[in-house]
């Protein structure tokens, strides 16, 4: 069975980029979007947890879209985080994505409020219906305090714009019942199960690691689809010490990405990563590198 991948393998979860004094940087934006592509990155994906959507405004996250559009081409896919707590305002935003030339939706459980698997099922129906633009589902129950249950994924399979599934659910066995009995794509959106999904029939990644390292993420994959299972499994380790640090050691996405990248401001309630935890991530990140350099 052919795995399904309607945005690529390899896609990163960008950041924003904002100037010292936390406007928007739409030039750096532009730069760092055409670097990720040029560096492996299949696919882009704005407006997420990592790009900082809670503290962009609706003009801004818009103009994002806009401008890296125009800089990574038509051929890239762009996909639009376009989640919110309001079904309504989660509709406002998929179509001022798809007028801003989004390829495709990726939206998130309704958070806080906890909704009931019904009322979940009849937000993401409602939102599928308001575009004509394919929809990745966002599964993050620690984040948003609801899980999409495994039979509402199922039921959703067969609305024909729901096309894929970011996948943090820590759910493999659920997730391999879904890849089994539907044509989702299933991306993993924690790196750590990066190469456990693929391995079970996931289509890739969605990654705030790929900010600053897509080379190694995009290698394990390349290694696994070759066959050479034990070189992705050791690719894979390699990577393992920057993704806990930037994943798992407390602090957020978004800070640990824009320390290594030097790229700016995080916004409020964000504060940047401290003089400690910046150091260590450079080492992590220099040790990668070299190892990689190296062959691993």
């Amino acid at each position: 069975m052919t795995t399904p991948r309607p945005f690529g393998r390899a896609l990163c979860a960008m950041i924003t980029p904002f100037t010292a004094d936390g406007a928007l940087d739409l030039g750096t934006a532009a730069r760092h979007a055409a670097g990720l592509v040029a560096r492996g990155c299949e696919g882009l994906v704005l407006n997420g947890t990592t790009g900082e959507s809670p503290t962009t405004s609706d003009a801004e996250k818009s103009a994002l879209i806009g401008v890296v559009r125009e800089a990574v081409g038509e051929s890239v896919p762009v996909v639009a985080g376009v989640g919110s707590a309001d079904t309504r305002h989660t509709v406002e935003l998929a179509r001022a994505a798809e007028r801003a030339g989004a390829d495709g939706l990726l939206v998130v459980t309704p958070y806080y409020s906890r909704p009931p698997q019904a009322a979940v099922e009849a937000h993401f129906r409602t939102v599928a219906d308001a575009t004509g633009l394919p929809l990745m589902l966002y599964d993050i129950p620690g984040r948003t305090g609801t899980r999409i249950e495994v039979e509402t994924v199922l039921r959703l399979a067969d609305h024909p714009r729901v096309v894929a599934v970011k996948d943090c659910a820590y759910d493999l066995l659920g997730s391999a019942k879904v890849i089994g009995r539907t044509s989702l794509a299933y991306y993993s959106g924690c790196e750590e199960l990066n190469l456990p999904l693929y391995a079970v029939g996931g289509a890739g990644f969605v990654s705030t690691v790929a900010n600053v390292a897509p080379e190694p993420l995009r290698a394990v994959l390349d290694a696994f689809d070759a066959g050479d299972t034990a070189r992705a499994a050791e690719l894979n380790r390699l990577v393992l010490p920057l993704t806990e640090l930037m994943m798992a050691a407390g602090l957020p996405g978004a800070v640990t990405a824009k320390a290594l990248l030097r790229a700016g401001a995080v916004r409020a309630p964000l504060q940047p990563a401290g003089r400690e935890a910046a150091d260590g991530l450079f080492r992590a990140y220099e040790e990668l590198t070299a190892r990689t350099d190296a062959g691993g």
